[in-house]
């Protein structure tokens, strides 16, 4: 039996499952003991939790070579959040034992993200939910689950997988994870992956077929898992493993060498990353710098804006695994079909061309603001830092941007604080305004940044993300190759970096055409660095040209996918 989900951390596992049940946490026979009672056993409470993610947090940091601690200690803010402790505190008064406030407080919190359109934004409900159990059952005093001596070998089966249950798996006894909630964007995806166990998330009804003990195969790459696999297919398991421990051999070698082209021409190697704790994985996959770092997270799991201070510490601690190299900081990517609850932006019919990006920031000009100041600030510490600019389709939006920098820059001079003047400012180019006036954008930009996802959707008028048309959506159409042609010869005359940033910089159909276009900037995941600098290795000038001037000569994306798949078994 296939079960299928989402492909949250890569690799394979094979093993007899641990399944485990959630078991529910009673409280209603605690009766009420009153305001200052019930606000001591809170506090308690707090210090116990807070007491034991600190602790968490540092046997994650001891096992990674990452900051994947942030995730943890990004509880304890939680707690610390004054606006929480005020909520928690009114319902008190209101005549709610500490557990039943929690419950209440904390629960309608986890309601309010579950209810979010946004995938991204709904996962972090979790998180939420992993707090709002570890201070009931502190409450309760109880123990926090210990899963550090499952049985060696298993797939762990559960409906949840939270952060704090994430960060007690050992890699070594754990061969597998498979849920029935979650995704690849969830905190819990983020730990495992740190932790290099393969993992399977959101496969709806799990616990309701497998048992203990039963054999269950997981593939995180490909997103599903085989209960009862077949002898046929666990011979192919191990072969595949086999292959796969001796295609990351051949890899290693190009961990730490430049990344060159067949005739040696320089290029760069970046990693896109959406969390400060993926920046030291990159690092330590290859990365020469940080070619994306999504700020979206430093808005989530919380009811207030983060501060400047906030902000500016979490791009430190992005740059920090990359001294001397490039760090290129996208500003607040939100609006329409991204939404941050405390933001309270408008639901519109057509959230894809409405209030996205650096619309929502010009029209929530006090947050952007903040973000700037915290840029300007870390740019001082931080030579290579850049600031990317999402959803651009007009140079006047670029001109704003600089006037709203020169007025951060004078009020940080004002206050005495060291920042970074005139920090460089690019454009991502994503929708189709941004790449037909690139040769204008170049004049006010200092780099181009290309996100072929949104800029193939836009140019298609295809949602990446509907079933109904996802055939239509390919970054192989004419039209999409077109452009991104375009786009990197404007900013070639202009003598402005480009990079591209998507799952285009990556694949292997693209490479020979962006290098014959001339790109030396790619961005990619760090599960693709390797992979990247080793397929750039393997194109001359030459042959790179040759198979751009058959692929630019083809009609459709029919006449190309057949070209590619021709290609491919020559």
């Amino acid at each position: 039996m296939i079960l299928r989900g989402i492909g949250a951390s890569g690799g394979t596992g094979m093993g007899p499952a641990v399944c485990l049940q959630a078991t529910a946490l009673n409280y209603t026979g605690r009766r009420y003991a009153g305001v200052g009672d019930e606000r001591a056993r809170l506090r308690a409470a707090v210090c116990q939790v807070e007491r034991d993610t600190a602790a968490l947090a540092g046997q994650m940091r001891s096992r990674t070579k990452g900051s994947e601690s942030v995730i943890l200690t990004g509880q304890i803010t939680m707690l610390q959040d004054p606006e929480l402790e005020f909520q928690l505190d009114h319902a008190i008064q209101e005549g709610e034992t500490a557990e039943a406030a929690v419950d209440a407080v904390l629960g309608g919190y986890v309601r309010l993200f579950q209810e979010l359109e946004d995938e991204r934004m709904r996962l972090r409900a979790a998180d939420i939910q992993d707090l709002q159990g570890r201070l009931i059952r502190a409450l309760l005093g109880l123990h926090e689950m210990d899963l550090s001596q499952l049985p060696a070998g298993c797939i762990l089966v559960t409906r949840e997988l939270t952060p704090s249950m994430t960060v007690g798996l050992d890699r070594e006894r754990v061969a597998g994870i498979l849920t029935e909630t979650g995704g690849s964007t969830s905190h819990a995806a983020i730990l495992a992956r740190a932790l290099g166990i393969p993992a399977v998330l959101g496969a709806s009804g799990v616990l309701q077929v497998v048992e203990n003990g039963d054999l269950v195969l997981v593939d995180g790459d490909k997103g599903n898992a085989i209960l009862h696999p077949s002898q046929e297919a666990q011979k192919l398991y191990r072969a595949r493993r086999a292959l796969l421990l001796q295609h990351q051999a051949c890899l290693e070698p190009y961990r730490h060498r430049p990344t060159l082209d067949g005739d040696g021409r320089r290029c760069r190697l970046y990693a896109n990353v959406g969390h400060p704790t993926e920046a030291a994985r990159a690092a330590g996959e290859g990365a020469e710098g940080i070619g994306l770092l999504r700020t979206e997270f430093l808005f989530l799991d919380r009811a207030i804006p983060p501060t400047e201070e906030e902000q500016m510490a979490a791009y430190l601690a992005a740059a920090r695994p990359f001294p001397g190299g490039e760090v290129v900081i996208r500003t607040l990517d939100v609006g329409g079909d991204k939404q941050i609850p405390w933001l309270a932006l408008p639901q519109e019919p057509n959230p894809f061309l409405g209030c996205r990006g650096l619309r929502t920031s010009f029209a929530r000009p006090e947050l952007f603001r903040v973000q700037l100041r915290a840029l300007l600030r870390a740019g001082a510490e931080v030579p290579g830092l850049r600031v990317l600019l999402p959803m651009v389709t007009d140079v006047s939006e670029v001109r704003q941007v600089r006037k709203m920098l020169s007025q951060c820059e004078e009020e940080l001079e004002q206050e005495g604080l060291a920042f970074r003047p005139e920090l460089p400012l690019g454009v991502m180019v994503e929708t189709p305004a941004a790449a037909r006036t690139a040769d204008l954008l170049a004049r006010e930009s200092d780099f181009f940044s290309i996100g072929t996802n949104d800029l193939t959707q836009y140019i298609l008028a295809a949602d990446r993300n509907s079933p109904e048309v996802n055939k239509l959506y390919t970054s192989l159409h004419p039209a999409v190759l077109r452009e991104l042609r375009d786009v990197i010869r404007a900013g070639r005359q202009a003598g402005i970096p480009v990079e591209l940033c998507g799952e285009a910089a990556a694949g292997p159909e693209f490479l020979p055409l962006l290098l014959a276009w001339g790109l030396e900037v790619f961005s990619v995941s760090p599960a693709m660095l390797l992979e990247t600098r080793a397929r750039i290795a393997g194109w001359t000038a030459e042959k790179a040209a040759d198979v751009e001037r058959q692929v630019m000569a083809l009609a459709g994306v029919e006449e190309i996918r057949a070209y590619y798949h021709d290609w491919t078994y020559q």
